[in-house]
């Protein structure tokens, strides 16, 4: 998430605030409750997203053109520091944002079709002892399955997004002017394949969706043991799961983001996710795959404190806001 979940695409979170655990009727599976989850989600994803934006321009960059050239009077000793003031001196405080409208146009249905589709998995694949809780297995099912939902409905909105983020160092093409108008004018020009570029790559993703929600749930579980979930573990854990799965699964962004910034009537470089691949190993080797990586701890680290932290603030806000009454619950998903 979607992005970046695969945030990327960043995909929600799929914790359950302590309020909506203590009582059943608080759960996520009722209409009320699905709402809330959306809502604080695309809420707390805008708080994030519009914090790391910068360094988020800065680790698309990498990951399609490699390491920069930095000008002179540029600080030295941190390219991360020198692309930032780099990119304030050419292109202003509008370019250190460029990409924010459509990943903040994807954050509520990018929360929302993940929440919907994972909480009905989880109701349909909980035991039924009573506890309902979730194996391990099909934590990973659920988020995967989710994840791929998520990814597949926002991917045109994170074309947009790459696009974006690369004109302001791209010659050529006339720059796109809003995100619609960059929506309208790829289907135009280069049709449904061009909205999905990328989208191969981008499921393959869904792997730290996998591994990230469910680390998370469990790290999550391991400090409720001991004491009450403070937002501190909640930090924590999220950190962790984060990190872990970031580093696992960095290349897929690579390839994501190249064949998502290629546009119509230009000399593509790839014909396709095996031809990048084969050219990104061949030319950069392993390390190809890892362009920008340090710049996406640097921001996914704090963008998933910022995110799962205040998910969980907003979340128990709006449960106490808008507290239940008989409300029936949504039917989970049939086989």
């Amino acid at each position: 998430m979607p992005g970046d979940v695969a945030t990327s695409p960043a995909p929600a979170p799929p914790s359950v605030s302590s309020s909506s655990q203590n009582h059943h009727h608080h759960g996520p599976t009722t209409a009320r409750g699905l709402l809330c989850h959306a809502v604080a989600g695309a809420s707390a994803g805008v708080v994030a997203a519009t914090f790391v934006c910068p360094l988020d321009v800065i680790k698309t960059r990498f990951q399609v053109h490699g390491w920069p050239k930095l000008t002179t009077g540029t600080i030295g000793g941190s390219v991360i520091i020198g692309s930032l003031q780099q990119i304030a001196q050419r292109e202003g405080f509008r370019g250190m944002y460029r990409g924010l409208s459509p990943t903040v146009l994807a954050l509520l249905p990018n929360w929302a079709v993940y929440f919907t589709v994972y909480e009905q998995l989880k109701s349909l694949l909980s035991s039924n002892d009573g506890s309902h809780q979730l194996s391990l297995g099909a934590n990973v099912v659920a988020a995967s399955c989710a994840g791929a939902a998520t990814t597949t409905v926002t991917n045109p909105l994170w074309v947009v997004k790459t696009r974006f983020q690369t004109q302001g160092i791209r010659a050529g093409p006339m720059p796109y002017k809003g995100t619609l108008a960059a929506l309208r004018r790829i289907a135009h020009e280069e049709g449904i394949r061009g909205l999905y570029s990328g989208l191969v790559p981008a499921l393959a993703g869904i792997s730290h969706v996998a591994i990230q929600f469910p680390a998370y749930e469990k790290i999550k579980a391991y400090l409720a043991e001991r004491e009450a979930l403070s937002f501190g573990d909640v930090a924590v854990a999220s950190s962790l799961a984060k990190v872990a799965a970031s580093t696992l699964t960095y290349p897929h962004e690579v390839v994501r983001s190249r064949l998502q910034d290629q546009r119509a009537h230009s000399d593509a470089r790839y014909k396709g996710v095996v031809d990048c691949i084969r050219k990104v190993y061949h030319k950069e080797g392993v390390a190809g795959f890892y362009s920008g990586c340090a710049t996406n701890l640097l921001r996914t680290t704090p963008a998933a404190v910022i995110t799962f932290t205040s998910f969980e603030m907003i979340h128990r806000f709006l449960l106490d806001l808008f507290p239940a009454e008989s409300e029936p619950h949504i039917q989970p998903l049939k086989h």
